[in-house]
């Protein structure tokens, strides 16, 4: 994900918009979003955000013994793809900057690699952008494997996905770079830190730095709970399968509605205990 991202961002501005516009760094951040879904899905089950595990353990999906390991893998990851651009990139870097790496002026580019507010948002307001970019993302992706509620094709997940991505980096960019994932953040952000750009990414805009770290996380764990109070817990039963409880009647005795619901709760908290058991 970061290496299509990032990479796409370092073509568009090294070469001043000529060979791509903010649009290509979108469409690149979402295929890569996608390749990396399909790739890691029978892996880790495609999770490349430490907000979207986060809200996945607040479920039940994912043991939360689980989210730290992920976070860190999620996060060198992304340094290690910043890192890739950053040589692949180098010559291009420098003869934009001039050799200056700076995060502020019109020659920065430290933007290619972390995100950065605009000069005219307030940090209580780009918090609040990032709290309803994850959120709003949570609430879409939850959705798609509902079984009660028309679910999408297991196979189209990623690619449905990568859309749901690109809608909200093409409609909430434009305040603080629509960060949306911890990881996808401060990796780069540490690659920065030791590749010349200094400290400065981390002190600028008075310590914005910890906005995409701490956001994303809240705005995950509000969309899950807008999405279990608003639809999940709406959504009516599965209807009961006549035959669930026919193995264990006695007598030739159809069972009674009360017998079938007991049954199929039974066989529900079944397939639960063997999840969380999987999990571990």
């Amino acid at each position: 994900m970061k290496l299509f991202g990032c990479a796409a961002a370092a073509q568009v501005k090294t070469s001043r918009e000529t060979k791509g516009q903010f649009l290509s760094v979108n469409m690149a951040f979402s295929v890569g979003v996608m390749a990396a879904m399909y790739l890691t899905k029978g892996i880790t089950g495609a999770h490349l955000n430490p907000a979207v595990t986060l809200s996945f353990c607040s479920l039940g999906r994912v043991s939360w013994g689980r989210l730290l390991p992920y976070s860190l893998s999620q996060m060198l990851g992304a340094y290690v793809a910043s890192g890739l651009v950053y040589l692949i990139y180098y010559d291009a870097i420098m003869e934009f900057s001039g050799g200056v790496l700076t995060v502020y002026g019109p020659n920065e580019t430290a933007s290619i690699f972390a995100t950065y507010p605009s000069e005219y948002i307030t940090l209580g307001r780009s918090f609040l952008d990032q709290v309803m970019g994850t959120g709003l993302l949570m609430l879409c992706i939850l959705c798609l494997d509902e079984k009660r509620n028309t679910p999408a094709p297991t196979e189209l997940i990623p690619a449905i996905v990568a859309v749901i991505v690109l809608g909200i980096s093409m409609s909430m960019s434009a305040n603080c770079g629509a960060a949306i994932n911890p990881a996808r953040d401060l990796g780069p952000r540490l690659l920065t830190l030791t590749a010349g750009w200094g400290t400065e990414v981390f002190t600028c805009y008075n310590y914005w730095f910890w906005v995409p770290l701490v956001a994303p996380m809240l705005g995950a764990l509000s969309g899950t709970l807008m999405y279990l109070v608003f639809i999940h817990w709406q959504l009516p039963d599965p209807d009961l399968p006549t035959d669930i409880f026919l193995p264990f009647t006695i007598s030739g005795k159809q069972p009674t509605e009360a017998e079938l619901k007991a049954a199929y709760h039974l066989l529900l908290l079944s397939a639960t205990v063997k999840k969380e058991t999987a999990a571990f």
